[in-house]
């Protein structure tokens, strides 16, 4: 249960209580009444909002109106106590006897804890990684690939319908310039001494299997187009098995070239045209440096600075082939057309120039504001014992993402890159994600997971029942030390958690809430290493040690659901 929204249940059966008895007028809108987090935890444990946003209506003082509020809701059970604060905010503090049963949810609903139905069953489509398939994924990548795959499960968690997409850009001149390189690389398979990779061309060694592989065939098949096929499939194929290795999941690859060949950029630009939306003009030369599609002729355009944008964008080149806007407008407006209620796209943060034009075009097509939200990864900084890491031999130009797998593990590079907000600039020091310290996040929380498994396991080889049903008989109310409450108030706020994070498409806070847990329970595991009548197992109090042994299972359910969220192996031992 999200506890906020039992105390806005029952503010609003205050409120219509007193609406009934005549205290407040009728028409009242009490949509904006909603509980949250007070901004000192010492206040209290929910901050109610209530006589804000319903004074003017009410034609009260907010004060005034908050400490009639007040007054009902000190009345209930699951309260201890509901104090008027600041200019009329009320500070409700839950009853002593609330948080044992919040205790007994997550036992019964084990991994599932946490789960919400916001999402009601819509459909959201998560575009991300979606490389070049010029070669095989760097570091920066796997950001957007690990952001992408947490935010899909966020959703999930929140009750969407989540698809998880791919966009393969295998049309334009970036894979013909893979192409020409393959071709040079298969001459040096044939026993050509090709030189210098001539600038331009694609330099890594990760080409040389492609050369060979297009050697193997027969010569009227060693085109640009038969090299242009070989190698981006060749290269499709690598960037699957490194996307495997870091355990992310994709639903769907869509081809760029099978959109164009359907026909899509016509049906999508035709779509623009019939709400007067295309035209033919000459733009003004913007200010400032000059983008790369800026022409000074007569070109076909779409009216994007209608809804936003800074000018309005060209859909043609001068040769009359569709710009990559164009292209791009089709693969979106098909991504819609599939059933998707909100389409989500993962980019690096050098595209953001090009979010105000996208967005414009789906609001064009769709007659929505929020059909898309675009999240920019911001770059990751390699670093080892605080010194930037040279780049990759292989890849030539950068540090793959497979190699930092390879070194420190799949749980530890996904959950280092969900320790900065998305936007933020990331620095991930390969020495301290090895490090087994409270310096590492994923070891400090992957650690408190273990500890409380063993804990688990030593009282079971004691003779203890640790199953659901044996702590779900535990007296719960034992559990009265302020440091076991906070630690149960902490678990309890996982589904708010989640389903704060999923309306904001930030995954970033699992980790967050997940280190902030961590932290609780390790704080009381050392408590009971100082003062031993906190230990969790008391051989001559059976009762409270069940208790406590249900403190420490629901730990582990709640750490187990956050990190299966953000796809990181919750340890058993370490």
């Amino acid at each position: 249960m999200n506890y906020f929204k039992h105390f806005d249940g029952l503010a609003l059966s205050i409120l219509e209580r007193m609406q009934a008895a005549g205290d407040l007028p009728d028409g009242i809108d009490f949509s904006r009444v909603s509980a949250g987090s007070p901004r000192d935890p010492a206040h209290g444990d929910v901050a109610l909002n209530a006589a804000m946003v319903l004074a003017k209506q009410a034609g009260m003082k907010p004060r005034e109106l908050a400490t009639r509020i007040a007054a009902s809701l000190a009345q209930h059970e699951d309260i201890e106590s509901a104090e008027v604060a600041g200019p009329g905010f009320i500070n409700i503090r839950a009853a002593a006897s609330f948080w044992p049963a919040r205790l007994a949810e997550i036992l019964a609903a084990g991994r599932d804890y946490g789960a919400s139905d916001i999402g009601a069953g819509r459909t959201v489509n998560v575009e991300y990684v979606s490389a070049n398939p010029t070669g095989p994924l760097h570091v920066g990548h796997g950001r957007g690939a690990v952001f992408g795959d947490a935010l899909a499960a966020l959703l999930e968690k929140a009750g969407h319908t989540v698809v998880r997409e791919y966009y393969v850009n295998d049309a334009g001149s970036q894979v013909d310039t893979l192409a020409q390189s393959a071709l040079l690389r298969m001459r040096e398979a044939q026993g050509e001494d090709i030189g210098e990779i001539p600038e331009g061309l694609y330099p890594g060694d990760y080409l040389k299997a492609v050369g060979i592989a297009l050697a193997k065939l027969p010569d009227s098949e060693q085109t640009l187009d038969g090299a242009r096929t070989v190698a981006v499939e060749m290269m499709m194929d690598s960037i699957r098995e490194d996307l495997a290795a870091a355990g992310i999941k994709q639903d769907l690859f869509s081809s760029e070239r099978a959109l164009v060949e359907a026909g899509r950029v016509e049906a999508a630009v035709a779509a623009l045209e019939a709400k007067g939306l295309v035209y033919v003009g000459v733009l003004e030369p913007p200010k400032g440096k000059l983008p790369d599609d800026w022409e000074a002729r007569p070109q076909t355009l779409f009216r994007a600075s209608e809804f936003g944008d800074d000018t309005d964008r060209p859909l043609k080149k001068s040769d009359g082939s569709w710009t990559y806007f164009a292209t791009d407008i089709a693969y979106h407006f098909d991504k819609y057309e599939r059933g998707s209620d909100t389409l989500i796209d993962v980019w690096g943060a050098d595209h953001g120039g090009y979010v105000k034009r996208v967005a414009a075009a789906m609001q064009a097509l769709t007659g929505k504001k929020d059909t898309l939200d675009v999240k920019l990864c911001q770059l990751v900084k390699l670093m080892r014992d605080g010194k930037p890491v040279i780049m990759s031999k292989r890849a030539g130009t950068f540090v793959t993402l497979r190699e930092v797998i390879d070194e420190v593990g799949a749980d530890v590079v996904r959950f280092m890159m969900l320790t900065r907000k998305n936007d933020a600039p990331l620095e991930f020091d390969l020495a301290r994600a090895l490090e087994q310290s409270r310096d590492n996040p994923v070891f400090y929380v992957q650690y408190a997971h273990a500890r409380c498994r063993s804990v688990l396991r030593h009282a079971e080889e004691a003779g203890a029942d640790v199953s659901v049903a044996g702590l779900a008989a535990a007296d719960l109310g034992l559990l009265n030390d302020p440091e076991e409450t906070s630690l149960v108030k902490q678990l309890a706020s996982w589904p708010r958690m989640v389903e704060q994070a999923a309306e904001a498409h930030e995954p970033h806070r699992v980790a967050f809430f997940l280190q902030e847990t961590a932290a609780a329970f390790h704080q009381l595991w050392n408590k009971g290493r100082e003062d031993t009548t906190l230990r969790f197992i008391q051989e001559d109090a059976p009762e409270l040690t069940k208790s406590r042994l249900a403190l420490v299972s629901a730990v582990t359910t709640v750490i187990g659901s956050g990190l299966a969220v953000i796809g990181v192996e919750a340890a058993e031992e370490m």
